[in-house]
C-alpha cells in the first residue's frame, strides 16, 4: 500500500495543477494572440491525457488494495471510510469526461467554448483530491459515527467528510500539488534552456510553471505551520514523534536530524526551547512527550525516527524551494527580467525532483506518524491489516506491474518530446484554430470577440 500510494501521489499534482497551467497557456493564447502559448496548451493537454491514464491505473489498484489488504478497516468502518471514496469516484468520472471533451475539442470546437470545456478538469481534480484527503484526515481525527460494541451503527456523512483534520490537510495537499507541478514543469523547461533552447516557447513554458510554484510555496509554508500546530493540539503522539520529544516538559528543544535509540535521542542537533517556541510561541509551552503515551500504543523507536526524519526532510526541502522562489521573485520584480543565468537554471532544473521528495516526505509523516493506529483511538493497524500469507507474492507482482507502467510512461513522454523538438513547431503540431479568430461558421461569441 505504501509503495502504490507513493507512486500514485506523484501523478496527483498533474491532474490538479498541471491542467490549470494548461488552461493558463490557453487563456493567454486567446487573449494575446500568442501562438507559442497555444502550442504549449495543446501539447500539455496531450501530456495530461497520458498522466491521467496512468493515474487511473494506479488509483484503481489502490481501491482494490483497500479491500484486499485492510479487511479489518473496511469491515468495521467501511460505512464511514468509504463515503469520501464514493465522492472521489464521482469527481474522477467528471474529470475523465471533460479531459476527453477538451482534447477531442481541439479539432472541433470554437476557441472560447473549447477553453471553458477545460475549466472543469482542474476543479474535478481538486474535488477528487479533497475527497481522498478527507478519508485520510478521518483516520487521523475520526468523527461522524456512532459505535455500538465497536461497530458502526450510525453515520453522519458531512461530519465524516468535513472532519476535524479535513480543512488544513486538504489545503496543505492542494497547495502541494501546485508546488510540485509548477516546479516539475519549470524544471523541465529550465533544463531545456540550459541546453540552449531559449526561444520564446521554452521561456513561456518555464515562466508559467515556475511562477505558479513560486507564488504558492510561501503560502504552503504558512499553511504547513498552521497544520503542524493543529497536530500539536489534537494529535499529541504524532507531534511527539515529529519533534522526537521523549519526555513531557516545557522548554522543549527542537531536534534536527538524529535518531531514537533505546528510547534516547542520539546524533541530533538540539536547539534550546525551539519546539516549545514553535508550538506555542513561548518557551514555557508544555509539549507532551512519548512518555505520556500508554506503552501499549506508544510508537516504536524506528517509527519515531522515520517520522522525525521525514518531517525534517519535508521542512528542509520546503524552505530550500522557498529560497529559490525568493531568488526568482527578486529577479522578476526588481530587475524586470526572466532569470537566465546558468547557476539559477541549474537550481531550477532540480527543483521538481526536490518538490517530489518533499511531497513524499509529507505523506510519510501523516501515514507513519499515525502508527500504531489505522483509525486513531478506534482501530490499531494489527487489527486492520490482512493476515493473508500471499502478500509477498502480490507485492512482487505489483512491483513488476508498476515498473512496467512507469517505464512505459517515461518512454511515451520522451518520445512525444523528441517528436515535438523534431517538428520545429511545424504542421505536426499546428493547432486547429488561431488564438485571435474562430473557425468559419456560426459563432456563439460576440462580433468583437469573434474578430
Amino acid at each position: 500500500m505504501a509503495f502504490t500510494l507513493g507512486f500514485h501521489i506523484i501523478i496527483v499534482p498533474f491532474g490538479v495543477a498541471f491542467t490549470f497551467m494548461m488552461l493558463v497557456a490557453n487563456y493567454r493564447a486567446l487573449r494575446r494572440g500568442d501562438a507559442d502559448a497555444l502550442l504549449l496548451a495543446r501539447r500539455w493537454s496531450k501530456v495530461s491525457a497520458v498522466l491521467f491514464a496512468v493515474g487511473a491505473v494506479s488509483g484503481t489498484v489502490l481501491s482494490f488494495e483497500l479491500g484486499l489488504l485492510w479487511p479489518g478497516l473496511m469491515g468495521r468502518f467501511g460505512a464511514a471510510y468509504g463515503l469520501p471514496f464514493a465522492v472521489e469516484g464521482i469527481f474522477f468520472f467528471l474529470e475523465a469526461i471533460f479531459v476527453a471533451i477538451y482534447i477531442y475539442g481541439w479539432d472541433r470546437m470554437r476557441p472560447w467554448p473549447h477553453f471553458w470545456s477545460g475549466v472543469p478538469v482542474p476543479l474535478a481534480g481538486l474535488g477528487g483530491t479533497a475527497s481522498v484527503v478527507a478519508a485520510n484526515a478521518w483516520m487521523n481525527r475520526p468523527g461522524g459515527v456512532t459505535l455500538d460494541h465497536g461497530r458502526v451503527v450510525d453515520v453522519r456523512p458531512l461530519e465524516v467528510y468535513f472532519n476535524g483534520a479535513f480543512w488544513y490537510e486538504a489545503l496543505h495537499m492542494f497547495l502541494a500539488a501546485y508546488v510540485v507541478a509548477g516546479f516539475v514543469v519549470g524544471g523541465v523547461y529550465a533544463r531545456a534552456m540550459l541546453q540552449g533552447r531559449t526561444d520564446s516557447y521554452h521561456r513561456l513554458g518555464f515562466l508559467i510553471g515556475f511562477t505558479t510554484a513560486a507564488v504558492v510555496i510561501p503560502v504552503q509554508i504558512y499553511v504547513g505551520d498552521v497544520a503542524a500546530r493543529e497536530v500539536f493540539h489534537h494529535e499529541p503522539a504524532k507531534f511527539a514523534a515529529i519533534e522526537m520529544t521523549t519526555t513531557t516538559s516545557t522548554h522543549a528543544p527542537e531536534v534536527l536530524g538524529g535518531a531514537l535509540v533505546d528510547g534516547k535521542v542520539r546524533y541530533g542537533v538540539s536547539i534550546p526551547d525551539g519546539a516549545s517556541l514553535l508550538s506555542g510561541f513561548s518557551p514555557s509551552t508544555r509539549i507532551r512527550g512519548l512518555d505520556a503515551i500508554p506503552a501499549a500504543v506508544r510508537p516504536a523507536d524506528r517509527i519515531v525516527t522515520t517520522v522525525h526524519l521525514a518531517f525534517d526532510v519535508m521542512v528542509g526541502t520546503g524552505f530550500a524551494l522557498l529560497a529559490l522562489a525568493a531568488w526568482y521573485g527578486y529577479l522578476r520584480i526588481r530587475r524586470r527580467e526572466l532569470p537566465t543565468s546558468r547557476r539559477f537554471l541549474r537550481c531550477a532544473s532540480v527543483a521538481g525532483v526536490v518538490s517530489v521528495i518533499s511531497l513524499e516526505s509529507g505523506w510519510v509523516v501523516t501515514e507513519v506518524g499515525r502508527q500504531p493506529w489505522t483509525v486513531v483511538g478506534l482501530l490499531q493497524t494489527d487489527q486492520a491489516v490482512t493476515r493473508s500469507g500471499q502478500v509477498w507474492v502480490f507485492f512482487t507482482a505489483t512491483l513488476l506491474v508498476y515498473l512496467a507502467v512507469g517505464t512505459v510512461t517515461v518512454v511515451v513522454l520522451r518520445a512525444m518530446s523528441r517528436r515535438w523538438r523534431g517538428s520545429g513547431g511545424g504542421d505536426a503540431d499546428d493547432v486547429p484554430y488561431g488564438p485571435s479568430a474562430a473557425p468559419a461558421g456560426p459563432s456563439c461569441a460576440g462580433p468583437d470577440e469573434s474578430a
